[in-house]
């Protein structure tokens, strides 16, 4: 329900196109008092909403110290089955992460809260890279990755599963196609139709 209502008005069309991950970041809530969070990135949620998933490796280019469009780029990886890509993009963003946050007086083992949503591409980062590690049998370093996680917010990885997992919202959107309407036909009642004849398959002049 959450991931369809993110979609809720957008044209199945645009849908397919769209980045893997619609944008929920904005810069209304903050972290909790007295701890660290990322910057807010106003430039580059906007252009990731005002294009497409081919235009996330350009906003990557534009902006390339920045967590959030790294996750975008390891998400669209990690849906169209590139673990090898999703691992290296996904570690980049969570790395890029990683210093801002000590920028801002953080240390590993410290919070990074989710209800922070400037938060959420380092905690994104950090499940998309653990998921590519499984993929490639990076167990030790799957393990790390989830104990980092959920030492930065235990309720991250049930929120991300729930709401952020591409490979889940790619699922329904590539499904959207299979329900649009067949052309519409109007029921008869009373007497049969006629069967059609040769004149009429061929057609009249």
């Amino acid at each position: 329900m959450v991931r369809s209502l993110l979609f809720a008005g957008c044209p199945a069309s645009r849908l397919r196109n769209t980045p893997a991950i619609r944008l929920s970041v904005t810069a209304n809530e903050s972290a909790p008092e007295g701890e660290a969070s990322l910057a807010d990135e106003p430039e580059v949620r906007q252009e990731l909403a005002d294009g497409d998933r081919t235009s996330v490796p350009g906003v990557v280019s534009g902006h390339p110290s920045s967590p959030l469009a790294w996750t975008e780029l390891a998400d669209i990886a990690d849906s169209e089955g590139r673990p090898l890509d999703a691992f290296a993009y996904a570690a980049v963003a969570a790395e890029l992460a990683r210093e801002q946050l000590a920028e801002s007086g953080w240390q590993p083992g410290d919070p990074v809260s989710w209800s922070d949503e400037r938060n959420r591409p380092y905690l994104r980062a950090l499940d998309t890279q653990r998921r590519a590690a499984e993929q490639l049998g990076l167990d030790s370093r799957a393990t790390r990755l989830a104990d980092e996680l959920a030492t930065a917010d235990a309720e991250a990885p049930a929120r991300i599963a729930s709401e952020f997992t591409p490979t889940q919202l790619i699922t329904i959107v590539a499904a959207a196609g299979m329900y649009e309407p067949a052309a519409t036909t109007e029921a008869h009642t009373g007497e049969p139709l006629a069967e059609p004849t040769a004149a009429d398959a061929a057609g009249e002049d």
